[in-house]
């Protein structure tokens, strides 16, 4: 798939504002600062999208890029930053829960997951959590040139083992670089193949 335009529409503190729209949308989440924001740069080729709505406070939002005038890229919260306090995470959890389970056009959840960690309990009940809300997801290892390949195929193969103790069959999984474009292909090839089962 190429990447004609892409272009940040709104960013909202509530699922039932978001665009009025029937295009799918794709979204994004993960942990904080497992670079969400480099990913989705990268997957345009707009070095500055996701940054150009990055005013502070503006990652306690849903920011919509729309993508090809076609579909939408969604940009969720971080999950998962303790220094926040109780009251912010739990307006972000709020904030999660409600797009994620209630926005209708949300076609697939990307879950980040950084590929230099053993496995996190935080994005392990995550996922849980999707399965058993019947969410459509997949997942992406980020940071993937911040060490060898060999390293990040040993991490990636724990998480995904470590997922297999409960899931009888693992969920789509892409190992991507921001700095290197690694996975770029893979992932929107993924979206397109998505789009055109929605057309069928």
């Amino acid at each position: 798939m190429e990447i004609t335009s892409a272009e940040f529409v709104i960013s909202n503190s509530r699922a039932d504002k978001c665009p009025d729209t029937k295009l799918p949308e794709y979204a994004f989440i993960g942990r904080s600062n497992v670079g969400k924001s480099s990913l989705i740069n990268m997957l345009t080729q707009r070095p500055k999208l996701a940054m150009t709505s990055a005013t502070p406070g503006k990652t306690l939002l849903i920011n919509h890029f729309l993508v090809n005038k076609a579909w939408y890229l969604v940009d969720l919260p971080g999950y998962g930053y303790a220094q926040r306090g109780k009251k912010m995470m739990d307006k972000i959890k709020n904030l999660i829960e409600h797009y994620v389970l209630e926005r209708e056009q949300m076609t697939c959840l990307f879950v980040l997951i950084d590929s230099r960690l053993e496995p996190q309990k935080i994005d392990l009940e995550f996922i849980e959590w999707l399965g058993e809300n019947g969410v459509p997801f997949a997942i992406i290892f980020t940071k993937a040139d911040k060490q060898g390949i060999q390293k990040t195929r040993e991490s990636v193969n724990r998480f995904l083992n470590k997922l297999q103790e409960q899931w009888e069959e693992l969920p789509p999984h892409f190992v991507s670089s921001s700095e290197k474009k690694t996975g770029r292909e893979e992932i929107l090839a993924y979206i397109d193949e998505v789009n055109k089962s929605l057309e069928g």
